[in-house]
């Protein structure tokens, strides 16, 4: 489960910026994912649960806010969104495409209690 190494790398950042900024705990922190990265979000819920655990995290609570995928067509120069990473240019069929959004997994903000 690679959810569990992820949540703990929020908590490492968190707890870097709680520090600097002589916080006593994390209240909220606003994540970024996308559709294509291959984060299962009842895995990350669970892994959540487990990863803040004794840390400034451990009362806070997360928002996901979903990042819709977008490609563009090697062939044609389409961009156009896309659900799954194999999925065809709308516009010629073509299966060799970009990915330009879609596959980030980032944190936007953290809200910090002092």
């Amino acid at each position: 489960m690679h959810e569990l190494s992820i949540v703990m790398s929020i908590v490492e950042a968190a707890e870097e910026q709680a520090m600097k900024h002589q916080a006593r705990a994390v209240e909220c922190i606003d994540l970024e994912i996308g559709n294509l990265s291959g984060i299962d979000e009842h895995a990350l819920e669970f892994a959540w649960e487990v990863g803040v655990k004794n840390t400034l995290l451990e009362k806070a609570h997360y928002n996901i806010n979903k990042v819709k995928g977008w490609a563009r067509c090697s062939n044609c120069d389409c961009e156009f969104e896309i659900k799954e990473l194999f999925d065809p240019c709308p516009l010629c069929g073509e299966y060799l495409i970009n990915i330009l959004r879609g596959k980030e997994m980032k944190i936007q903000s953290i809200t910090l209690l002092n």
